[in-house]
């Protein structure tokens, strides 16, 4: 088996490479990134794929949610992750009321999105309702993700952050919207907080990749958002996330311990002066 996400593999990943990987069983890693140094580092390291997410509303903005925000500021966060990134593939939300009032609105935001960042795709959460969209978009030639399962902007209409296609009659929902999006174009599918089997047979029946974020090993690839794996942000523990590191920890002592050194005069010393 090829190992398509290393460093030495294509000098920018695209749709294709994407494609490749799951026909030769090369598991796709992706995280979030919402600035240049993030990005940067998230690339240097070898990520196949960086989400610009509207969960900057949550772990960037202070919001309770992802619904606050706009068109503006994911096209404006895009464009300083994009500047770090020379090989990653970058996806961009499309944020909360930006394509749901009509297709041709989410078909034209989309195009601006791409025009404005040089992004290499956007992703639209949901089913059935955004395959007309989805293929509008995809025939202009504009690359498209799905999101499918626990979709954070409807939060509201869900109740809550519980898993999704727990019962017989939702998980065959989410199957079929899945093939839907397949049939309209898209190159991929988020798959979140669904039950592992359900992802598994999702994954199986599709011939584009699935990446998940606690949907279980099945999938084709994995996401999270950096800010959970990089023990950043400390509000929200949902099981699927594994810490690799707490910088929370590591920054606040970092910071107290310059306090301190400012406070006792003993920053800066005659090495660190003109």
């Amino acid at each position: 088996m090829k190992d398509l996400s290393t460093t030495s593999g294509p000098k920018r990943v695209t749709t294709r490479t994407i494609a490749t990987m799951k026909k030769e069983g090369a598991p796709i890693a992706s995280l979030t990134a919402y600035d240049f140094l993030t990005a940067r580092l998230l690339d240097q390291a070898g990520i196949d794929l960086i989400l610009v997410g509207d969960s900057l509303g949550m772990v960037f903005q202070g919001h309770e949610t992802t619904i606050p925000v706009t068109l503006d500021e994911m096209i404006y966060h895009a464009k300083a992750v994009i500047r770090g990134v020379e090989r990653a593939m970058v996806i961009v939300d499309m944020p909360f009321m930006s394509y749901q009032v009509d297709p041709q609105e989410g078909f034209r935001n989309a195009g601006r999105v791409m025009k404005e960042t040089g992004a290499g795709g956007v992703k639209f959460e949901g089913g059935e309702r955004v395959v007309e969209m989805v293929y509008q978009t995809t025939q202009a030639g504009i690359p498209v993700m799905g999101h499918l399962g626990l979709t954070p902007q409807s939060i509201h209409q869900f109740g809550g952050y519980q898993p999704r296609g727990t019962t017989s009659a939702e998980a065959k929902s989410i199957l079929r919207d899945a093939k839907m999006l397949e049939e309209a174009g898209a190159f991929a599918l988020i798959l979140e907080k669904i039950p592992t089997k359900l992802s598994a047979q999702i994954t199986k029946s599709l011939k584009i990749p699935t990446i998940g974020i606690g949907a279980g090993v099945h999938c084709d690839g994995q996401v999270l958002v950096v800010s959970d794996m990089l023990g950043l942000y400390e509000e929200f523990h949902p099981r699927f996330v594994r810490k690799y590191v707490n910088l929370a920890d590591t920054i606040r002592q970092s910071v107290g311990t310059f306090v301190a050194d400012v406070k006792k005069k003993d920053f800066p010393n005659k090495t660190e002066s003109y």
